[in-house]
């Protein structure tokens, strides 16, 4: 089971990262990936919010918990001077 202070590392780790571009990858179940780019806009102490490019969506942020990127449901990459890193 995952601990405080896995999810509080996990949570320092994105705050690195606020303002930067970002591949979101999130496993909607059923065989379903929803894949979007965007920047990761805010931390909070249980959640993160992605404030999406594709506005045609019809939802400008979508937010997960940290227990999602550490339970792989959610995948993240970092854009970085034209190379990516992998949070999770």
């Amino acid at each position: 089971m995952a601990t405080v202070q896995t999810l509080d590392e996990i949570r320092r780790t994105l705050e690195k990262h606020i303002g930067k571009k970002i591949l979101l990858k999130a496993n909607k179940g059923r065989k379903q990936v929803i894949t979007k780019e965007g920047i990761l806009e805010k931390v909070y102490p249980s959640v993160f919010v992605v404030k999406l490019d594709d506005a045609d969506c019809g939802y400008p942020r979508i937010s997960y918990s940290y227990a999602d990127l550490l339970t792989s449901n959610v995948k993240l990459q970092v854009f970085r001077d034209q190379k990516d890193l992998r949070i999770s």
